[in-house]
C-alpha cells in the first residue's frame, strides 16, 4: 500500500447512491487502502439547504448503521455538511441551529466532519474571518476528531468567481493564516474538474493554505447536464504517485453509477504503489474484471470510448440498440448502470441543481 490515505467523498449532485451500493463500494474498497468514507451527496437536502431540520429517522437509522458497517472495517466515517451562507449572519439563532446539528451528527458517529461553504456567494467583505470564525466554533463543539473545510474558492479555475462573484484579495492567504493548523482544508486543483495535478501546483497552494492541501478529486464524477451523459470509466491519470508526499489525503467524488465508479477507484490506488510503472490501460482491465469478471470487463473496455469520448447524446440508434443487447447479456449491477445510463436514467438538468 502506499503511504497516501485514500478515501470517498460522495459529493455529487444527482440521483443518489443506495445505501447497500455504498456498502459495497467501502467493502471493496477498503482493502485496496480506501481508509475514509465522507457522505455529502448534494441531493441530501437536511445537510444543505434544510440543514437546521433534523434528519428523518429512517435516514439516521441508516446513517448510524453505515458508520457502524464503516468502522468495523477500519474505515473512518464522515458527513459533509453545508450550513447555507451562515457566515452571512452567524447570530444567535444561526448558533442554535448549529448546535442542535452538530449533537445530531455526533449522533451518528463521526471520525470526519467536513463544512462545506462551497457552491456559495463568496464576493463578500471578511469572507475568510467568517468563516474561520464558524469553523473554530464548530471544532470546539464536534466529537469528530478530524475537521475539514471546502472553501468557497477550492480552485484556481474561473468559474467559481463568474457563478459565486469575484474571489476577495488573498482569500487563501487569509483563510490559512486564520484556521488552526490542525484543520484540513480540500482543494480540487487548477480546475474544478482537473486533467492534472502537479507537485508544483500543490506546492504553490500549500504555501498558500500554511497546511497540504487535502485533495478533493472530481473525477470519476459525472453530474451536472454537460458531464451526466458521459461515464466515467477509464483508469486515473494525471495524478502521478509524484503528488503523494504533498497532500494530506486524496478523496475521490464517484460517479452517479456506484458500481462502475470502483474501477477508476481501484486503479489510482495502483497508481500509488506502482509510481512510475503505473500503466492505466493494464490498471483499467485489473480493476474491471475485479469489479465486473472477464467478460464484462472485456465489453467496457469496447465501449470506453463511447462511455466517455462521445457520450450517449452524439450515440446514433445503431450504438445504443447494440449496446443494449450486448450489456443485457449481463446479470450483473455493472451492466445495469450502463442500460440505465442509455435510458437516460442519470440526467441532471442545470433547473435540479440549482434547487438543491
Amino acid at each position: 500500500m502506499s503511504g497516501v490515505e485514500l478515501g470517498v467523498i460522495e459529493g455529487y449532485y444527482g440521483r443518489p447512491w443506495s445505501w447497500e451500493a455504498r456498502r459495497e463500494a467501502v467493502a471493496r474498497l477498503a482493502p485496496h487502502g480506501y481508509r475514509f468514507f465522507i457522505y455529502a451527496p448534494k441531493s441530501d437536502p437536511f445537510l444543505r439547504r434544510r440543514w437546521q431540520e433534523p434528519h428523518p429517522a429512517p435516514a439516521g437509522a441508516e446513517l448510524r448503521a453505515f458508520s457502524t458497517f464503516c468502522r468495523e472495517r477500519a474505515v473512518r466515517f464522515g458527513v459533509g455538511l453545508s450550513p447555507y451562507e451562515i457566515y452571512r449572519d452567524f447570530g444567535e439563532a444561526a448558533q442554535a441551529a448549529l448546535s442542535a446539528k452538530l449533537a445530531e451528527l455526533d449522533s451518528f458517529g463521526l471520525d470526519d466532519l467536513a463544512i462545506l461553504f462551497d457552491d456559495m456567494r463568496g464576493d463578500l467583505p471578511g469572507l475568510a474571518a467568517s468563516q474561520a470564525r464558524i469553523v473554530h466554533w464548530i471544532a470546539e463543539r464536534t466529537q469528530a476528531s478530524r475537521l475539514i473545510i471546502c472553501p468557497s474558492y477550492y480552485t484556481d479555475d474561473p468559474i467559481l468567481d463568474r457563478v459565486f462573484g469575484q474571489r476577495p484579495d488573498r482569500y487563501l492567504e487569509d483563510l490559512g493564516a486564520l484556521l488552526d493548523p490542525a484543520i484540513e482544508v480540500f482543494w480540487t486543483g487548477e480546475e474544478v474538474c482537473s486533467r492534472e495535478i502537479s507537485p508544483g501546483h500543490l506546492d504553490r497552494v500549500a504555501s498558500q493554505l500554511r497546511r497540504k492541501p487535502f485533495l478533493w478529486d472530481n473525477y470519476p464524477v459525472n453530474d451536472g447536464p454537460l458531464m451526466s451523459p458521459f461515464l466515467h470509466v477509464r483508469a486515473f491519470t494525471g495524478r502521478p504517485a509524484a503528488i503523494g508526499p504533498h497532500i494530506a489525503a486524496h478523496a475521490v467524488n464517484p460517479a452517479l453509477q456506484p458500481t462502475l465508479s470502483q474501477i477508476p477507484a481501484i486503479t489510482l490506488a495502483e497508481s500509488y504503489r506502482q509510481g512510475e510503472a503505473y500503466e492505466y490501460g493494464q490498471a483499467f482491465l485489473r480493476a474491471a474484471r475485479e469489479v465486473a469478471g472477464e467478460d464484462l470487463a472485456r465489453a467496457l473496455l469496447l465501449n470506453t470510448t463511447q462511455f466517455q469520448g462521445f457520450g450517449r447524446d452524439r450515440l446514433t440508434e445503431e450504438n445504443v440498440a447494440r449496446m443494449r443487447a450486448r450489456y443485457e447479456r449481463f446479470d450483473h449491477p455493472a451492466a445495469r448502470e450502463v442500460l440505465a445510463w442509455l435510458d437516460g436514467a442519470y440526467d441532471i438538468s442545470l433547473a435540479e441543481i440549482e434547487a438543491t
